[in-house]
């Protein structure tokens, strides 16, 4: 009793010394690590991040064993262990900072009305649709915070409504703009034909091809929605985030895309709308 007596007045101690700024900078740094964590987890860097782990393991018991030789050999190689962590994980920080700098779109951009957003949804899932059964190839991408100005420009500007004859036209493979991406910002096709970045993600599937690795590389590096349609299978994809969902049905294509990209008070509307309009049309047909 004695010792836990002191364990807990100890701990009563140190709970009292600290400050609301000490919780949050405890909070601030445990975020950090969780985001860096889960960043990694999502790349093929997550190996050499438990290397440099193993190496921090190393270094500590050589310390406590009092290994010389070893330790100033780890203790050399921690030296440049900066430089080496930026050349290893150039491209993951390079993916950071492009997501970090888009992302001022989302504070200083103008709000989308709900309207011009459900149009373009039911316009796309609707050409997804067509051109899943057609089995023709297309690639699709809805901006949202993180700026894409950068790809837009590598296209061919078309800043136009999404009507879904105009997206199947676009993806024709006799058009001159069939090869590359579509981008929708706004509600509206801002450009067509773009280049997109590949995911360098060495776990990604062996079957899937140059416009699933593209869709992938481009949800890797923003926070934009990628839509994709296969050529040799007609199968309906999604990218975000870097991980694809695969084999969409018509309906679920249409629920992840409006769960994404509509506000969540106009989801609840509009599956509300959609009930009320399916009971209006069975009222009507009676």
């Amino acid at each position: 009793m004695e010792k836990l007596n002191e364990v807990l007045y100890t701990l009563k101690n140190v709970i009292s010394i600290i400050s609301y700024w000490d919780i949050l900078d405890m909070a601030i740094v445990a975020f950090l690590v969780y985001k860096l964590i889960t960043f990694f987890s999502k790349t093929n860097s997550m190996n050499v991040v438990k290397g440099i782990l193993i190496l921090v393991v190393l270094m500590l018991i050589t310390a406590a064993a009092d290994l010389t030789v070893v330790k100033y050999l780890l203790g050399g190689a921690f030296e440049m262990g900066l430089i080496v962590i930026i050349v290893l994980f150039q491209p993951e920080i390079r993916r950071i900072l492009e997501q970090m700098g888009g992302s001022v779109k989302d504070i200083f951009g103008h709000p989308v009305k709900t309207q011009t957003l459900e149009n373009a949804i039911d316009q796309t899932v609707l050409a997804c649709s067509d051109m899943s059964r057609s089995r023709t190839g297309a690639l699709m991408v809805f901006e949202r915070s993180t700026n894409l100005e950068s790809y837009i420009k590598t296209g061919t500007i078309v800043d136009a409504s999404p009507a879904a004859e105009l997206l199947k036209n676009l993806f024709y493979d006799k058009a001159p703009l069939h090869d590359g991406a579509v981008i929708i910002r706004d509600g509206r096709v801002a450009s067509a034909a773009c280049m997109l970045p590949l995911s360098g993600n060495a776990n990604i599937s062996r079957d899937l091809g140059m416009r699933h690795r593209a869709g992938i590389g481009m949800s890797e590096r923003s926070d934009a929605v990628v839509c994709i349609v296969s050529e040799e299978t007609g199968d309906i994809s999604v990218a975000i985030e870097g991980i694809l969902k695969r084999g969409l049905s018509p309906d679920t294509f249409d629920r992840l895309l409006r769960l994404e990209l509509l506000p969540q008070t106009e989801k609840k509307k509009s599956i509300l709308a959609r009930v009320r309009d399916k009971f209006k049309k069975a009222g009507d047909g009676v």
